[in-house]
């Protein structure tokens, strides 16, 4: 069923179960997976429903000025998601699913709106700078590149981050990047060809989880892909064991999956992973009440 979310109206879709409602959950976003259509999204809606549980997913705000979304924006609209949702499952357990930036508002949302679970995929434990400071030398290294590129790589981000917070003139930073440009790696540094006029773009760069994990409580799913290029994996797992030590935190590795939960990085409904399937359906067996 078609409806809409939070002040905004945003456009989403309810996929209530064909019999008793179990649980529910909401969708929320990776950062260029905005839209409720997109296939991960779709493939929660075809396999939960069957199972007893209702799937709200729902079209991303879109960006301000071009730049992201904020997490508490994010978390906002989830919040209103979840209202949403329950006034269709009534008493019924709900949750929260989330897919990379949206592992962040995720947890964000539920120290906010008390969920009963999370499911948490290709989650980072560390601040959005370092993950992506990761992520990139991540994608050098597997494209080739060599020890002199990634270092390169690593102080031009260094630079960058420090012109947004405030710390170095830009022109100081535009310098570098302008060498940087003509880099055949300078693709996959994913920066802007020209800085900002002003600091202070990338609202969350320094957004630190562990806070927010510290007050989490209840069950918590977190997969990951066994060659994930964007996720620290042992040091988000680190920080989640050392912060959230009253969650119920269970781990799978995700054979054959990077970033996303399929099979040879594939992003269409055919790749999603068999193992993830069955993971997310058994792990959500033992939390929610038994049918009926």
């Amino acid at each position: 069923m078609e409806t809409t979310v939070g002040a905004a109206s945003l456009p989403a879709v309810l996929d209530l179960p064909p019999g008793p409602v179990r649980g529910g959950l909401v969708v929320l976003h990776g950062s260029h997976a905005e839209r409720r259509s997109y296939f991960l999204y779709a493939h929660l809606a075809r396999l939960l429903p069957p199972a007893g549980i209702a799937v709200l997913r729902y079209d991303r705000r879109p960006r301000p000025g071009g730049h992201d979304v904020p997490l508490a924006d994010q978390a906002e609209d989830a919040s209103a998601a979840l209202a949403e949702l329950r006034r269709h499952v009534g008493a019924a357990p709900v949750g929260l699913w989330g897919f990379s930036q949206g592992t962040w508002a995720a947890a964000l949302t539920a120290t906010r709106c008390p969920v009963d679970f999370l499911v948490l995929v290709g989650c980072s434990g560390v601040s959005p700078a370092r993950q992506m400071r990761y992520g990139t030398a991540e994608q050098l290294r597997r494209n080739g590149y060599g020890p002199a590129d990634v270092a390169e790589l690593a102080r031009l981000r260094a630079l960058a981050e420090d012109f947004l917070r405030g710390d170095v003139p830009r022109a100081v930073a535009q310098a570098e990047l302008d060498v940087a440009v003509r880099r055949p790696w300078f693709p996959l540094a994913f920066l802007p060809d020209e800085l900002p006029a002003t600091p202070g773009a990338w609202t969350d760069m320094d957004y630190d989880p562990a806070p927010v994990l510290a007050r989490l409580t209840g069950p918590v799913l977190l997969c990951y892909g066994e060659t994930d290029a964007w996720i620290p994996i042992e040091d988000s797992l680190a920080v989640w064991r050392r912060a959230a030590r009253d969650a119920e935190l269970t781990v799978a590795r995700l054979a054959g999956c990077d970033h996303a939960p399929t099979l040879g990085e594939r992003e269409d409904l055919d790749g999603v992973s068999p193992q993830y399937e069955r993971v997310l359906l058994d792990w959500l067996d033992r939390t929610l009440p038994p049918p009926g």
